[in-house]
């Protein structure tokens, strides 16, 4: 056996599982992608109000994607150890504390609509951004119960499914908006307002063929988890909790920087706010490669775990960060060399794609760090870490990333700042902190582990 043998192998393994959920991730982002580009088209109002309704929307998603990986880690353990029949279990809970993240997040969505009001915005705007906060929030549980599902069927090896229910739910997005925004068919022309209506619906279905997929495909046969409900057990409870409420921060704490900004660049204007979610769209969208590689890994590396074997384990970790370092090589010199042609996708405005373009070059620079820092996080899930990437990830955003951005936006004494440009380069900063702090934990939990073994 040549000694290329087991890379080759193990990058064959970690492709097969992790493209579909790229391409599903990419899909699903993809929505907000048809969103800004089918609002930009109405108005630059309009578009202004999705990004500043969805700063909040997407809070609330990304954190509870956090919040409901805590089955990740446990599923993929369990099947490394060969346990099966403890899965159904854990899924079970795990779509219990779904349901309640769900709802919470829904009455966050609700309280936050008069946040709207206050953050600069133009009457109009503010009006519109709110009717489409108050629509999409409406997706909220089914998209915690079908993250949950998500995790489960990825830590058994199946991500195709999810693949194709998110193309599927791409697919129906882009009709429903079009009916929607622009008023077909005897509907009003609802704009912005629309897009939330179509985003909910898309999720809804997902969820709809997820439970349907589950419930007849036979990969799913000795673990089904939606029979014989059992009551809440509250230790299992509390290890999901302790697994999934730091993740669920620390993708609060990243996400909030970057979509929190546009409620803080309202004053400077629609062309600001439109032109910088341009730039946060397109790297939510490359983000989602590597994101999908950082999943993958969690699934892998659990299992080596649950198998007691922690040499593999710490080889598929590196394995694991070199890939992403390779994927986002690519991506920076597309967005950067592209930044233009990007920023033509989004809309007409001269002036939003001129900025748009601009940002996009910082959102280029900071891909190796972002790709880094994603796919150690993931590597750490499957070792059951996921607390000191919490504190490191409020540490890069919050206490270095947010206070450099707004003193590098809005000027220090006579300086006068360097406008939204600022908050860009404070990001490229907090992620290169983040990405070097997770590779030095993981090497301290990966040493620990094989020392303990």
């Amino acid at each position: 056996m040549s000694q290329d043998h087991p890379v080759r192998a193990e990058l064959k393994s970690i492709w097969q599982l992790s493209w579909p959920v790229m391409v599903g991730q990419l899909a699903s982002t993809g929505t907000s992608f048809v969103d800004y580009v089918m609002s930009g088209h109405v108005s630059a109002a309009d578009l202004a109000a999705v990004a500043a309704g969805a700063s909040v929307w997407v809070m609330l998603l990304v954190t509870l994607i956090g919040l409901n990986l805590a089955a990740s880690p446990l599923v993929a353990h369990a099947v490394g150890a060969n346990q099966r029949s403890g899965i159904s279990a854990i899924v079970q809970q795990a779509l219990y504390q779904g349901l309640f993240w769900g709802a919470a997040a829904w009455c966050v969505a609700r309280l936050a609509l008069p946040l709207l009001d206050l953050v600069g915005l133009a009457p109009l705007v503010a009006a519109k951004a709110k009717g489409f906060l108050a629509a999409v929030s409406w997706a909220l549980p089914a998209f915690a119960l079908y993250r949950v599902l998500y995790a489960y069927s990825a830590s058994l090896n199946s991500t195709k499914p999810m693949m194709v229910f998110a193309l599927i739910g791409l697919a129906l997005n882009v009709p429903a908006n079009w009916v929607l925004i622009y008023g077909k068919f005897g509907f009003p022309a609802l704009g912005a307002v629309g897009c939330g209506w179509a985003t909910a619906f898309s999720i809804w279905v997902t969820l709809l063929l997820m439970l349907g997929w589950v419930r007849y495909s036979s990969l799913y046969r000795d673990t089904y988890p939606l029979r014989a409900w059992r009551s809440i057990d509250w230790a299992l409870q509390r290890q999901l909790f302790r697994l999934g409420l730091p993740m669920g921060a620390m993708f609060f704490v990243e996400v909030s920087s970057f979509s929190g900004i546009a409620l803080l660049l309202a004053r400077l204007g629609t062309v600001t706010v439109g032109a910088h979610q341009i730039a946060l769209n397109m790297a939510s969208l490359t983000f989602m490669i590597p994101s999908a590689l950082g999943t993958a890994m969690t699934v892998r590396v659990g299992q080596a775990l649950g198998a007691g074997d922690m040499a593999r384990a710490l080889f598929l970790g590196r394995l694991g960060l070199q890939s992403g370092l390779v994927i986002a090589a690519v991506l920076a010199l597309f967005m950067l060399l592209g930044n233009h042609w990007i920023a033509s996708w989004y809309t007409f405005e001269p002036a939003v794609r001129a900025l748009a373009a601009t940002l996009l070059i910082y959102a280029g620079v900071f891909q190796l760090a972002d790709a880094t820092q994603v796919v150690a996080a993931g590597v750490l899930r499957g070792y059951k870490v996921t607390r000191q990437p919490m504190w490191i990830h409020l540490s890069a955003f919050w206490l270095l990333g947010l206070p450099a951005g707004y003193l590098l936006t809005f000027g220090v004494g006579g300086w006068p700042g360097m406008g939204a440009a600022g908050y860009w380069l404070a990001l490229v900063i907090a992620l290169t902190f983040a990405a070097l702090a997770l590779l030095w934990l993981f090497r301290r939990v990966a040493r620990r582990a094989a020392h303990a073994a």
